[in-house]
């Protein structure tokens, strides 16, 4: 019989903070944040994600004993699995992986890319292992089940790749279709995450079958999403910006920051409402782009599509959401889920694995023979037998 108080820890590691709590099957039992400041952060800066594990799990584990868990797991109170966010892995199809040597190895090695997300199963593996129990990442950023004619750019030099808010996009996909009395495989749905970065998708058959890419799509808070090919082409042989500038200004100070300076969607509202004429300009832009993409994946749904599912941060504000149902709630019925709930969603995959409703994955034998024959790279704390 299934202990229905039983506990697990999760973990989401991201840019500037770290979120945790502590879920049972009915919820959040405790959820804490620790924020981590720029000049904290500056130690580490062009070093690998993964050295901030220490740096990450000291604040964290203090949090969990001041709120009363024993993170060594030694009583009733332990956490039965613990799971943190998937990083830039290799493409993986949908579920709650075991975290094992081959993920931390791809990880370690960052050869996608190095972000704070890489930390989610490090840190899971690390509490795991005080507490005797299994560490799982689910539905990591890399989750890649694109149906065969979405991969070719237009280019061969430069193919299209997988990478999105899986993990929320999913969760949200299935409890709307739980609430429909459906399963997620028997619906085709439109997913619209609208947090930092914007991924829209296309769901059918229980696959998330296009989305768009971080580099891809609408513009957001602070990335440009879609650039015109030819000017971005001028702009990198100005000469005027090293690699490491263009970077940061497509990821990180590209869409509302590059027009208007700020991040927050509130503070472009309230100039809204203040007559800032730019502000407006900008907005309308941006749910333009939006409503674009989400026609877009109409279009690839065959124009079949059961719901669209608003979802993220930016969901919270009406304004956003009422001018998104102006452009296409003609396409199908519209539900939001405002918010980023991916703690949640971290401990309701878990959960379906411990209920046997879904078999843990692993990276499997291919990603332990890809990973075996690359070189070392030092600095990673925590060891794997």
């Amino acid at each position: 019989m299934r202990n229905e108080n039983s506990r697990v820890l999760v973990i989401n590691p991201g840019s500037t903070s770290t979120k945790f709590g502590v879920f049972t099957r009915s919820g959040a039992e405790w959820v804490g944040a620790i924020r981590h400041s720029d000049h904290e952060l500056e130690q580490f800066r062009g070093r690998s994600a993964l050295d901030q594990l220490e740096y990450r799990a000291g604040p964290m584990r203090e949090a969990l004993q001041r709120a009363g868990y024993d993170t060594a797991g030694h009583d009733a109170e332990g956490f039965v699995a613990v799971a943190g966010r998937g990083g830039l892995l290799p493409p993986m199809e949908c579920g709650t992986y075991l975290v094992d040597h081959a993920i931390v190895e791809e990880l370690r090695l960052a050869l996608r890319g190095e972000h704070a997300c890489n930390l989610g199963a490090v840190l899971a593996l690390k509490f795991a292992r005080a507490a005797g129990v299994n560490a799982y990442i689910v539905d990591p950023v890399t989750v890649d089940e694109w149906q065969d004619c979405a991969r070719l750019s237009g280019s061969p030099l430069a193919p299209r790749s997988c990478i999105g808010h899986a993990l929320n996009t999913k969760a949200v996909a299935r409890r709307f279709a739980w609430k429909q009395g459906r399963t997620y495989a028997a619906l085709r749905l439109v997913v619209v995450h609208m947090g930092s970065g914007i991924t829209v998708s296309a769901h059918r058959g229980g696959r998330m079958i296009d989305n768009n890419s971080p580099e891809e799509g609408p513009f957001g808070p602070d990335r440009t999403g879609s650039l015109p090919v030819q000017a971005l082409i001028k702009v990198c042989c100005s000469g005027a910006y090293n690699g490491k500038q263009l970077d940061r200004m497509v990821f990180g100070e590209g869409g509302l920051f590059a027009y208007l300076g700020t991040r927050d969607l509130k503070e472009v509202e309230l100039r809204m409402d203040k007559g800032d004429a730019l502000a407006t300009a900008v907005f309308e832009a941006m749910v333009y782009q939006i409503a674009k993409e989400a026609g877009a994946m109409a279009a690839v749904l065959q124009g079949a599509v059961n719901a669209i599912l608003l979802t993220g941060g930016m969901a919270y504000s009406e304004r956003l959401v009422r001018e998104l149902r102006r452009y296409i709630e003609w396409i199908a019925p519209i539900t939001v889920y405002p918010g980023e709930d991916e703690l949640q969603a971290l401990a309701e995959g878990v959960f379906r694995v411990l209920d046997g409703e879904e078999t843990a994955k692993r990276l499997g034998t291919e990603g332990r023979d890809r990973v075996s024959n690359r070189p070392k790279r030092e600095g990673l704390v925590i060891g794997l037998e």
